[in-house]
């Protein structure tokens, strides 16, 4: 089936990169707001018998989601086969139970919406935190690539010497993940509680590691409060100043800032969410995943 690309505003880098690379059809859409604040879509490219693909991340999605779903809905009355979201940081997948009274399960709601206009979904590692895959919620078929080869690759290529740390044992498995394909050792931070509102963290072994360049791994870096506080611990522990890497730079408030101004040597994301710490690049594996569809 002919592919035909839409970048929704914001996305136009990373599409034009897939569009190339698939040797496909760069849509044209005119996306824009009326005074009102209503939104506006009217698509100039033929459509017709073609899978239209759609690319926007997520974050901060509240914007985008009703001009994704315009997008859809008047592809498909222009005669599209069917609608692919690309979406490489997918949003919504925090609320996914009822903490309290009275809350709603919004990533139940927002899946039932997005299945809704969109025939397929890809993303690049969502925040799976109790649910084992997205089909739990998604009706659609869903594609999840990961990034953790991309990121062991990078570490390779580009620190000499890299020693994986975990924040907590809840990142133990990922962290291990991109050790091992990195082919570097790594430790996990140990927390002892004292009393109800003093914690203590350790680094252990860090006798062995002093000669070692620590690199901090994590899926979402948004307020990046987890990543701050390990920074300071390797310091007082007299480690090397540190890389911290996310999947996902959402970097709430001054996030990206404060991590840096708190003492690490880099920060470095993938290019799932466009920002100027983007050193990774998703765009191949999704390509791979395009090409099976």
């Amino acid at each position: 089936m002919q592919k035909i690309f839409f970048a929704l505003p914001g996305n136009e880098p990373l599409t034009n990169s897939l569009a190339d690379k698939c040797n496909a059809e760069l849509g044209i859409a005119i996306i824009r707001q009326f005074p009102d604040g209503e939104t506006y879509v009217k698509i100039l490219s033929d459509v017709k018998d073609k899978q239209v693909i759609m690319v926007c991340t997520l974050d901060h999605p509240d914007n985008k989601v009703l001009p994704l779903f315009f997008l859809s809905q008047t592809a498909k009355e222009l005669g599209a086969k069917c609608t692919c979201l690309i979406s490489p940081y997918l949003a919504y997948m925090r609320q996914d139970k009822r903490f309290h009274a009275g809350e709603g399960i919004t990533s139940t709601y927002f899946s039932k919406l997005a299945s809704s206009f969109a025939d397929s979904l890809i993303t690049i590692d969502p925040h799976l935190h109790r649910r084992n895959n997205l089909s739990e919620i998604y009706s659609i078929p869903t594609t999840v690539l990961h990034a953790s080869n991309l990121i062991s690759d990078w570490i390779r290529k580009n620190i000499t010497k890299p020693l994986l740390v975990g924040p907590d044992s809840e990142s133990s498995q990922w962290v291990s993940e991109v050790a091992k394909n990195s082919e570097a050792p790594f430790i996990v931070l140990e927390k002892t509680r004292k009393g109800d509102d003093e914690v203590e963290i350790s680094v252990p072994q860090v006798i062995n590691y002093k000669n070692h360049t620590p690199v901090l791994v994590d899926d979402i870096i948004s307020t990046a409060q987890t990543m701050i506080a390990t920074v300071i611990h390797l310091k007082n522990a007299g480690m090397k100043k540190p890389f911290c890497i996310g999947v996902h730079g959402i970097f709430a408030n001054n996030a990206y800032a404060d991590l840096l101004y708190a003492g690490a040597e880099d920060v470095i994301t993938c290019n799932t969410i466009p920002h100027e710490s983007n050193r990774i690049k998703i765009d191949d594996i999704i390509v791979s995943s395009i090409t099976y569809q």
